[in-house]
Parts: C-alpha cells; sequence; structure tokens
C-alpha cells in the first residue's frame, strides 16, 4: 500500500547519507547563485538556465532523500516549505512576464529562517497544528512512528 510506503514504520537509511546531502545542498546552493542571474539581472535564459536545471535536479534528489527515508517530511515544516517556495518560484510561469527578484528573495528567506529554526518549528506540521516527531495517527487503527 502507497502509504505505507511513503510512511514507513521504521526510518529507512541511505548509505552516506550526511555526506550526500552536503554535496547535493553544495550543487543546490551554486545552482541558486547562478540562478540570481535571471532574478536580479534579467539575464538571457542561455546565461542562467544550466544553473536552474543544476538546482532543480539536486533539489528534487535532496528531497527524494528525505521522502523515501520517512514521508513524515512532507507534512512537518520543513518540507512544506518547500512547496511553498516552489509554488512562489513558478509564478515566472503564470503571474509575471519575467523571474521576479522579490520573490526570489522570498523564498531565499524561507529557506534561510525554515533550515536553521528551531526543531519546534521545522518538525511543526500545520495540518496537525502541532511538532510532529513521536508517532503519528495513519488510520483509526494504525500508528506510526517516525524515529524523530
Amino acid at each position: 500500500m502507497a502509504i505505507n510506503w511513503l510512511f514507513p514504520t521504521e526510518k529507512r537509511s541511505i548509505p552516506a547519507k550526511r555526506w550526500l546531502g552536503i554535496s547535493l545542498r553544495t550543487i543546490h546552493l551554486v545552482g541558486i547563485a547562478g540562478l540570481a542571474g535571471a532574478y536580479l539581472f534579467q539575464q538571457p535564459e542561455s546565461s542562467w538556465y544550466p544553473y536552474l536545471l543544476m538546482t532543480l535536479v539536486s533539489g528534487f534528489l535532496m528531497a527524494a532523500m528525505e521522502v523515501y527515508g520517512d514521508g513524515i517530511w512532507l507534512i512537518q515544516l520543513r518540507g512544506t516549505a518547500i512547496g511553498i517556495k516552489l509554488l512562489l518560484l513558478s509564478t515566472v510561469f503564470w503571474w509575471f512576464e519575467q523571474p521576479n527578484a522579490y520573490i526570489y528573495f522570498l523564498a531565499i528567506i524561507i529557506s534561510g529562517i525554515v533550515s536553521h529554526a528551531p526543531g519546534k518549528l521545522r518538525y511543526y506540521s500545520i495540518w496537525h497544528r502541532r511538532v510532529v516527531t513521536e508517532p503519528v495517527e495513519l488510520s483509526s487503527n494504525e500508528v506510526k512512528n517516525c524515529g524523530g
């Protein structure tokens, strides 16, 4: 069942997860720096597009690692913030004619706050209206230990 895969009884481990995460985060930061050309300086797409790909691929892989380990990340603020940032950054496709610097800065601010915030904020679930690191009810009969 998909819900059991997404929310395993025990967290899954990924070999060398810490170093893989550090490497992907570093690549992601380089990509974000390169995207400044689009958002801040209205450079032609050819100058920032490789950085967009770098950012998207590294970001997807970091999120996939978190979800694979335990899908609870999706309902915690640290995962929800990623969805909010993607929605904000996608406004260039449906709201603005070109990348908007204020949106770019807002996404960076959200990243800085959520990634360096205390656990009470990062592990907070807006869906449950509480910190979620302890067992989470999946159905009336199941209780999940997220390994917090």
